[in-house]
């Protein structure tokens, strides 16, 4: 599948899979941030995409930084509609309770998953079919 990539951040290189079989394509921070702890703030990454019609792109954090540094996101995954094309940025957070985390221009610091998107027909029903879990969450089958 092609994706079409505007570079807002020409200094910037274009987004890539760091493996090969990789589902995410790397995001590159475009600004210098200090995240206090607990802060959150939006970074962008110095490009927009043009997801085809019938995808969606989904921003989620990279595990590393995750078990690291404490850095997730606010809305994880985020998600862009095929429409959008406005620069991609992620709502950045800083779990960690003590340390601030320093991100630096052209850091990895999300990753882009393409995935196709099934819209639904929305039928109102009265009774939903019956299944084993039934109204079971959240803990239904144990923590």
């Amino acid at each position: 599948m092609e994706l079409r990539v505007k570079r807002l951040d020409r200094e910037l290189p274009l987004p890539s899979y760091a493996h090969e079989g990789d589902a995410g394509l790397d995001l590159l921070s475009s600004e210098d941030v200090t995240l206090a702890p607990g802060q959150r703030t939006l970074i962008g990454t110095g490009i927009a995409v043009a997801i085809p019609e019938g995808y969606a792109g989904f921003v989620q954090p990279r595990s590393g930084l995750a078990l690291r540094h404490g850095l997730s996101f606010a809305n994880t995954p985020g998600l862009i509609d095929s429409h959008y094309r406005g620069e991609i940025r992620v709502i950045a957070v800083n779990l960690d309770r003590e340390r601030s985390i320093e991100i630096r221009r052209g850091d990895k610091i999300a990753q882009l998953v393409v995935q196709p998107i099934v819209r639904c027909e929305l039928v109102e029903a009265e009774q939903l079919d019956p299944t084993a879990r039934g109204e079971g969450g959240f803990g239904s089958t144990g923590v």
